[in-house]
């Protein structure tokens, strides 16, 4: 039960860095690669056949990784945001 809640803290402050480039708040490089690696890590339990959700994970992975060297257009910054906005507060109830 912890662990669903540690992860959904990953998933709201990962969603919170998307947030930050949407509106233009330049996050720190480091705060989006650690998120992002986070990401990747969850992203991971792909093997265990948790494969949905793990597909989201991967892909807001690259999207953040890709948002520190491009400016990408405003909806892949909003679809991993509202993902894993949705992802988090879930696994707080």
């Amino acid at each position: 039960m912890v662990l669903v809640k540690i992860l959904g803290g990953i998933d709201l402050i990962s969603s919170f860095g998307f947030l930050m480039l949407v509106f233009g708040i330049q996050p720190w490089t480091q705060f989006l690669l650690f998120c992002a690696g986070l990401l990747f890590l969850k992203g991971m339990m792909i093997l265990t056949g948790e494969i949905p959700l793990s597909i989201i994970d991967l892909f807001s992975a690259l999207m953040l990784i890709l948002a520190i060297f491009f400016a990408l257009p405003s909806v892949l910054l909003w679809v991993p945001a509202f993902l894993l906005l949705a992802k988090g507060v879930v696994s707080f109830m």
